[in-house]
């Protein structure tokens, strides 16, 4: 049992959204098998309550709350020192001093980072080997953020985008290894930062097909009469917003025109002003739910029509675990393993959308054996406890090249060894 340090941007539980389901598979791996120390933010005053159940996993937490209104104002710093904003939006003094002193104290054997933002306390201790789980190469979605937007969030994300990359290089060329969420992913920081390539690997995404799985008795949150088409995810967060929109303007009132009864069920928690103005006879807004499961089991359809999202998501995963039809993004079927049209039906442009689900819509048969054949793609291929094998593999490595290099020291400083 090794001592470890792990770091995430946002504390790891409740998994109820997409980067935190991640880091709550991640955390619960290592905490089964080693003695973890955990430094974190909070940055959702409700997941204070459940502060309690991750200290239970963990050897020490270290949570700090996080207002985003304050440490977004605090990160403009970094238009005058050159920083990329993100890497300043989560910088911590008080972080700083508990890593540094749980680094000394504990005798740490190696550090995991969540997400390259949190790299900055581990790169402050280099004798202790990291490896970093970026999930996305970030510094591409602000670049493909900036065409979006018109001057000077245009200006600001493409800055954001390049300064962000050479922060990317610089953890990946410290970490003994780099884990992002598609091979793909990993295939576009390798023509990045090619000077790391060698040390860049995908580690998919997972779902508990245990958990997201129909049940005969769950009840429906539909009316009888309706045709429900459901979105899932954090309502909070740009591109999810986006696919909303575009989509309600884009390609609901088509697919209305054939169906008048249907209606797009947009879930989750957190939804923006932009979000709760859709509301109306066509889209309902629920907010957080205690449960999203009855709205994926009994959807007609399951949409993700992300345009600026990247890698694999959780949300088709989930849904396609329940057995439901799933519509999604091209770009984010391509990074999966599956079989386009058989597993999951990519979809590009409107027409391509308002096409694939009014011929699903029309074929109940089809539908079904979709949303079959969803369910045994993840259930064979997406398992999480197979995924994380990756990263305890390449753990393993690092501890037993650490052991090796400080034999020498301890045999000749046998003082020096731990109890």
């Amino acid at each position: 049992m090794a001592k470890l340090l792990f770091l995430a941007h946002r504390l790891p539980y409740p998994p109820n959204k997409g980067d935190k389901v991640r880091s709550y598979h991640l955390l619960r791996h290592l905490a089964q098998r080693h003695q973890v120390h955990l430094g974190t933010f909070v940055d959702d005053p409700d997941d204070l309550q459940h502060l309690p159940t991750v200290q239970g996993w963990c050897a020490s937490v270290h949570a700090e709350t996080l207002q985003p209104r304050t440490a977004k104002l605090a990160s403009l710093r970094g238009l005058a020192t050159g920083e990329a904003l993100t890497e300043v939006y989560y910088r911590s003094p008080s972080l700083a001093r508990w890593v540094a002193q749980t680094v000394a104290r504990e005798r740490i054997d190696a550090t995991v980072v969540f997400s390259s933002s949190m790299a900055q306390y581990a790169q402050a201790h280099p004798a202790v080997p990291m490896l970093v789980d970026f999930v996305d190469v970030d510094s591409a979605k602000w670049a493909d953020y900036a065409p979006k937007h018109s001057w000077p969030m245009s200006w600001l994300y493409a800055r954001e985008g390049r300064l962000l990359l050479a922060c990317e290089r610089r953890v990946a060329a410290q970490a003994q290894r780099s884990f992002f969420a598609t091979d793909k992913e990993a295939a576009l920081f390798r023509s990045l930062a090619p000077e790391a390539a060698a040390s860049v690997e995908g580690m998919d995404n997972g779902v508990d097909a245990d958990y997201f799985a129909p049940a005969a008795d769950r009840a429906t949150p539909f009316a009888a009469a309706e045709l429900p088409l459901v979105f899932t995810g954090a309502m909070d967060y740009w591109p999810n917003v986006d696919a909303v929109a575009w989509f309600a303007a884009e390609v609901l009132p088509q697919l209305r025109a054939v169906h008048p009864h249907l209606r797009l069920y947009i879930v989750g928690r957190s939804p923006t002003a932009a979000v709760r103005a859709l509301a109306g006879e066509a889209v309902v807004v629920t907010g957080t739910v205690p449960d999203v499961r009855p709205y994926l089991q009994h959807a007609a359809a399951v949409v993700a029509p992300l345009r600026l999202a990247r890698g694999i998501q959780n949300k088709i995963l989930e849904a396609m675990a329940m057995g439901r039809p799933v519509v999604a993004a091209e770009t984010c079927v391509s990074a999966m393993r599956v079989v386009p049209g058989q597993d999951v039906v990519p979809a590009r442009e409107a027409p391509d959308y308002v096409r694939e689900l009014l011929a699903l819509l029309a074929d109940a048969p089809r539908a079904a054996a979709l949303g079959e054949a969803g369910r045994r793609c993840v259930v064979q291929g997406y398992s999480w406890a197979a995924h994380l094998q990756t990263l305890e593999r390449h753990l393993q490595h690092t501890l037993k090249a650490q052991a090796s290099a400080s034999a020498p020291a301890l045999a000749t400083h046998p003082a020096g060894a731990r109890a």
